[in-house]
């Protein structure tokens, strides 16, 4: 009895042993150690999902789970990553994960460590079915139509320059400015900027961009900005800016962006414009931006058909300081568009697209396009050169109209209702497009 008694003693000191061991040995990772999911965007087709680590050691290797199937395995050398995913469908859901394999865990064993399950939803496609109303303005000289703003879609402006007859039918030579959609019918309007030494003069206008119907700014070679009561003129000095002001862009009316030929960037904030160092003198011909974490960052395509050699670049604005987006083609640009950091498009010499840092010609015929907007990823216009509006999707491009007389300078965006501004045949025009 006291043997067995004894061989007892020595299988529970045994078990006891293999149980401590197996403690010491677990596969769970200390627990201050995390991976971490966040959605940063999402397209019809794309997402793009921050991982943020916690205590990681690193190089480790990182399966990728969507649906909870492997979809891919990296190796992490940051803490932080931005993961970028194709290939999705339109307006589906989808489930995403990750986890760290082989993570080693004291002593001698490994171990793994899971993110929470991220869940995604792509965005559906957009209809490229729209009804279209061309209007066209001027009866004597050469007139234009420059830019085009929507407010909502019965509040539409345009700026330029538009001659008309005189009440006795008459060419008369004080051109129209601005003209304003109200729903029904478009109204032409001359405003005068007024100098500092209280002078008044009337010229073409050349760019607008509005935030409301009692907030809107424009630009010729100086700023006029409507407050919902009255036109006030601010002069720029020429140390601040001195060319025509081909677009402006802000995030609120404390922080706004004009950029023009030779290269001119002013900034306004603060009840002051300064003058922002380009680093270039070619022309600025469009700028747009998007404000995230309280801190704007504005594009700005640089490029000139006179007077080479130039630059053919894009401009990133930041907190004051310029520096330039990554452009190793040799191609002219006229705009850009983005509502992210995520992607940039741009249009000129071709429409290219940058999701990932690398940028990607998109395959449309080969015209010149002078503007690209969208309100979102799933519904881009580009338009340009010979009549020539482009639309994305979401999924797909479509050549909407093509190889007519008009060309089409500036294009605007707000929800299902689309503007195109241009020169027609001699006369200035609108042409406003409506989602079906």
């Amino acid at each position: 009895m006291e043997y067995i008694l004894k061989h007892l003693y020595k299988i529970f000191l045994i078990i006891t042993a293999v149980v401590l061991f197996n403690t010491c040995n677990t596969t769970e990772p200390p627990s201050d150690q995390t991976l971490t999911l966040k959605l940063e965007d999402v397209s019809c087709t794309e997402a793009w999902i921050q991982l943020t680590t916690t205590n990681l050691q690193l190089p480790v290797t990182i399966n990728l789970l969507k649906n909870n199937s492997l979809a891919h395995s990296f190796v992490l050398n940051t803490q932080d990553s931005l993961l970028y995913i194709d290939s999705l469908l339109p307006n589906q859901d989808y489930s995403f994960q990750v986890s760290s394999i082989e993570y080693p865990v004291s002593p001698g064993g490994t171990g793994s460590i899971s993110s929470n399950k991220l869940t995604v939803t792509t965005m559906d496609t957009t209809s490229h079915n729209f009804t279209w109303q061309t209007f066209t303005f001027g009866q004597h000289s050469s007139s234009v139509l420059y830019d085009v703003a929507i407010i909502n879609e019965n509040n539409i402006w345009a700026v330029g320059e538009i001659y008309m007859n005189d009440s006795l039918g008459n060419p008369d030579p004080s051109l129209y400015n601005l003209i304003k959609w109200n729903g029904t019918q478009w109204k032409p309007e001359r405003v005068y900027f007024k100098n500092s030494q209280g002078q008044s003069f009337l010229a073409p206008m050349k760019s607008i961009f509005a935030f409301n119907a009692n907030d809107v700014w424009i630009g010729l070679d100086q700023i006029i900005h409507w407050n919902g009561i009255t036109y006030k003129s601010i002069e720029l000095p020429d140390a601040v800016f001195q060319s025509w002001i081909n677009k402006i862009w802000g995030s609120s009316s404390n922080d706004l962006y004009a950029v023009g030929n030779n290269g001119n960037i002013a900034h306004y904030q603060n009840g002051s414009w300064t003058k922002i160092e380009s680093g270039t003198t070619t022309n600025i011909n469009d700028a747009w931006g998007v404000f995230e974490n309280g801190t704007s960052t504005v594009f700005c395509p640089v490029s000139s058909i006179f007077n080479p050699p130039q630059d053919k670049k894009i401009l990133k604005i930041v907190d004051g300081k310029v520096y330039s987006v990554s452009w190793n083609k040799d191609r002219i640009l006229y705009s850009c568009w983005t509502n992210s950091n995520n992607f940039l498009y741009a249009c000129g010499e071709g429409v290219f697209v940058n999701k990932f840092g690398t940028w990607e010609q998109i395959t449309l015929p080969a015209i010149t396009t002078n503007s690209i907007r969208g309100n979102d990823i799933n519904n881009i216009f580009a338009v340009g050169s010979l009549g020539t509006i482009f639309h994305f999707n979401g999924i797909s491009w479509q050549v909407i109209s093509i190889y007519t007389s008009k060309e089409n300078y500036r294009v605007a965006i707000k929800n299902n209702v689309v503007a195109i501004c241009g020169y027609y045949n001699g006369k200035g025009f609108v042409e406003i497009g409506r989602r079906n």
